[in-house]
């Protein structure tokens, strides 16, 4: 999974990398060759041979904390369309969510994403939901690719 280029991002709105607090971002289940820095940090994210993948099984949970409010209009996933997400849940302001009490929070925005959408298509959020936002939390990445042991 890796984020869509900034030379893409539409009129009116601004890539958020600058805005991301990477000292708290976490990623739980990433997979330590394949990890959350290639999906968002300049220069990995736009290497299309570089992805984010699960060690453990089809989810995981991101947790990326931003260093102001920011207002969340869209986001972007790029993935191969047989092993890329097909469910994402995106909470707002919740603070770090584990896997053992996600399921006790309703997702601020849940969406399923098409072969158009894991092409870097940007999907819009419920943008009501998403005005001032501090911190952002997805999960249940459902049927991403698990990496097996070699």
């Amino acid at each position: 999974m890796a984020a869509e280029s900034a030379t893409a991002i539409p009129r009116g709105q601004v890539d958020l990398l600058d805005f991301i607090d990477f000292s708290g971002v976490e990623c739980l289940n990433q997979s330590p060759s394949h990890s959350l820095s290639n999906a968002i940090k300049q220069g990995y994210r736009e290497d299309d041979g570089l992805n984010l993948e699960s060690d453990a099984d089809e989810q995981l949970l991101i947790y990326v904390p931003f260093n102001q409010v920011v207002k969340l209009h869209s986001f972007a996933i790029k993935g191969p369309e047989e092993e890329g997400p097909k469910t994402v849940k995106l909470f707002s302001n919740k603070e770090h969510m584990g896997f053992s009490n996600v399921n006790d929070y309703p997702p601020s925005d849940t969406i399923v994403l098409s072969p158009d959408t894991l092409k870097g298509k940007p999907v819009v959020l419920k943008y009501v939901k998403f005005q001032n936002v501090r911190r952002v939390e997805t999960t249940d990445m459902k049927s991403l690719k698990k990496i097996e042991d070699h």
